[in-house]
């Protein structure tokens, strides 16, 4: 598939291509349609081709990662196979250019390992006829390396990397703190992380979620390993363990069992010492054989995660994620633009304490630390990638985001992504978040999510669940499982928890995320929270709006349209309220006036019920003005979101706008 021009500049712009162009090993004509190769033929190539970047980045590391002479390398040079005629990729000849030391089969991106596997056999056939000492298969994403045996019949053994010039083979490629692998780019990381996972999945060996579970386990191993200074520094020049490391018994098996037994038992260490430091990170056990392992780490090994730049592996890891997310859990998945809106709307600072109820793979906790690190850069312009800079945000991700979700598989996807993101993801816990703080306490072992000490909530809760109270024991801490609530409701609100009579025999789950949320922050507190239209205007759902209107000031209404949620496998019509907690003591004045002019208007005799709650209303408000002035509501009726019901991209996006007028209002309104 040819590089579309965004990838041409990425790639172009990387370490190796500079200093080949600088080198003038290569050159590009000014349309970046064609590329020539000062090599041995001098060989001028198309730069659409589908493997041409493949090709280039591979000749440039030949000549600077493994010192051979550009002179002695030739590009696409003939081999005669029996009666046939063909080019070979890449071949690098001894200084006098007559024997040839190598031969390199480059592949396309984006082929699958069986494919993969005939390019093995392709190269080796080339290597066989020019009698050529070793063999490398690159598609970029993927290397082998084969020594070749001159012997009878001839063999090819696996290794670890093909040796520099007059260097001998090493049984493997990165050293601690001496020689370890490069950064690479988000098209890279895109791409190691497909191939990867398609590799696991395998056509149906296993399910693609369990394909990208287990994968999202090796890539937290493989950082685990590249961050040996922080996790393990008396291992300085021994060799990474997420590496082939190849045993002089593997020479005489072509299975490679040693290598393969090894390799699962360094990496199966590496979980366990990352367990070790977070138990909430990956409760359960790698899944994967030594075959599936040694597949993944082909993939991996030659590039640093955690030297990458930070938004570039954010956007990979994003992508690939996004399409995943598409597939089975896309309940999981708010969209990036809905949540981009949301962050954008809410005065969010550098020490406020984040949380979202229902994290999924945790959407808007790095978009809030997108924010703060936006804002770093900003204040630390002159400064960025000190230490005063890094703190600023690093801080604000390790200290003040949170996040709780009930899926076990999710939960490990969202902490995941906070790890490739530069971590923050000890605070993503497993559980329910409809269950009350002591209960995570208890279960989780972590004693920062604390009612009342929240200062932002964003979250897109389930909808449409019904939660009965025979399910479930911490019904009695929800105010809105009360059956007498409302400010129309004449009864008075039963006291006594045991009594039956005072509790609905069923809530739903959005509902109740609203009370929850209630309860995580503190006084002055903002909530951002997606909710189905039905609890703004069934009139099943007044008593909602009534508590609400008590317990929070409404800052703004957002409409969206009825396609939002359904290409994630969601279609229900639906809003984005903005909420700021109100003072505990002004709701209690609030309720001591409710319950107060309810009691004086169940003495009115002479209305009918319908009557009474009219006067109740009117009574109320009247008493609440009093207290609360200019309370205006910002309503926005979105209609443009910037993608179609089928989640492509549309232009003409309302969001940016509307974003920006709710921030307006709060900030106008001293909200």
């Amino acid at each position: 598939m040819a590089k579309t021009p965004e990838e041409i500049k990425e790639l172009l712009a990387t370490e190796l291509f500079q200093k080949g162009i600088a080198k003038k090993y290569i050159i590009l004509n000014e349309n970046n349609t064609s590329i020539y190769y000062n090599s041995k033929n001098q060989a001028k190539r198309r730069l659409a081709n589908p493997e041409e970047f493949v090709q280039a980045t591979t000749f440039l590391k030949l000549i600077f990662e493994y010192n051979y002479n550009p002179k002695n390398i030739a590009i696409n040079e003939s081999v005669q196979i029996g009666s046939t005629t063909k080019e070979a990729d890449i071949m690098v000849y001894d200084d006098d250019n007559k024997r040839i030391l190598i031969v390199v089969e480059c592949k396309d991106e984006n082929i699958n390992e069986r494919q993969f596997l005939i390019a093995v056999d392709q190269a080796y056939s080339y290597a066989h006829a020019k009698a050529a000492k070793y063999v490398w298969i690159t598609s970029g994403v993927k290397d082998e390396y084969y020594e070749i045996i001159s012997s009878t019949p001839v063999e090819r053994i696996y290794i670890a990397n093909i040796p520099a010039k007059n260097k001998d083979v090493q049984r493997y490629k990165y050293t601690k703190g001496v020689n370890e692998p490069e950064k690479g780019t988000q098209a890279e990381l895109i791409n190691k992380f497909k191939s990867a996972h398609d590799a696991l999945w395998g056509g149906g060996a296993l399910a693609p979620t369990t394909a990208f579970d287990e994968l999202d386990k090796l890539i937290f191993c493989k950082i685990w390993d590249e961050k040996w200074k922080e996790n393990d520094p008396m291992t300085k020049e021994k060799p990474f363990d997420f590496q082939i490391i190849l045993y002089s018994e593997d020479r005489k098996d072509r299975f490679n069992t040693k290598a393969k037994v090894e390799l699962e038992k360094r990496i199966k260490a590496l979980y366990e010492k990352g367990r070790e430091k977070d138990s909430e990170v990956f409760k359960d056990d790698i899944k994967l054989d030594k075959n599936k392992i040694f597949t993944v780490v082909q993939y991996l090994q030659d590039i640093n995660i955690s030297k990458t730049d930070l938004d570039a592996k954010g956007a990979a890891f994003q992508t690939f994620m996004g399409e995943f997310f598409r597939g089975d859990f896309g309940q999981f998945f708010t969209p990036t633009p809905i949540v981009q809106f949301i962050v954008d709307s809410i005065p969010l600072k550098q020490g406020d304490k984040v949380l979202d109820t229902s994290c999924g793979s945790g959407g808007f906790l790095l978009h809030a630390l997108k924010h703060i690190r936006d804002e770093a850069d900003k204040i630390f312009s002159d400064e960025i990638g000190s230490t005063v800079w890094y703190k600023y945000w690093h801080d604000f991700a390790e200290k003040n985001l949170y996040g709780i979700e009930i899926n076990e598989q999710i939960s490990r996807v969202a902490k995941m992504n906070m790890i490739i993101h530069d971590d923050g993801h000890t605070n993503v816990i497993t559980n329910n978040g409809l269950k009350g703080n002591r209960d995570i306490e208890i279960e989780n072992r972590n004693r920062n999510f604390q009612d009342g000490t929240f200062s932002l909530i964003m979250t897109n809760p389930p909808f449409g669940s019904v939660i009965r109270i025979n399910e479930i024991d911490y019904y009695k801490d929800y105010e809105l499982f009360e059956k007498n609530l409302g400010y129309r409701e004449l009864k008075e609100r039963i006291i006594d928890d045991d009594n039956k009579n005072k509790w609905r025999i069923s809530q739903s789950t959005e509902v109740l995320f609203l009370e929850r949320c209630y309860n995580y922050l503190k006084d002055g507190g903002y909530l951002a929270i997606v909710i189905p239209d039905g609890i703004l205007t069934n009139a099943t759902s007044q008593y909602v709006r009534d508590w609400l209107v008590d317990k929070f000031r409404i800052i703004a209404v957002a409409s969206l349209p009825q396609f939002t949620f359904a290409h994630v496998r969601a279609g229900v019509k639906s809003s984005v309220l903005f909420l700021k907690k109100n003072p505990s003591e002004q709701v209690a004045l609030f309720e001591e006036i409710l319950m107060s002019i309810k009691h004086e208007v169940r003495k009115m005799k002479t209305l009918d019920k319908g009557q009474k709650g009219d006067k109740i209303i009117e009574l109320y408000k009247q008493q609440i003005f009093k207290i609360i002035d200019d309370y205006d509501v910002k309503m926005i009726d979105i209609q443009n979101i910037g993608y179609d019901p089928a989640g492509k991209p549309v232009v003409g996006s309302e969001l940016k706008m509307a974003s920006k007028k709710i921030s307006e209002f709060i900030s106008n309104k001293g909200l």
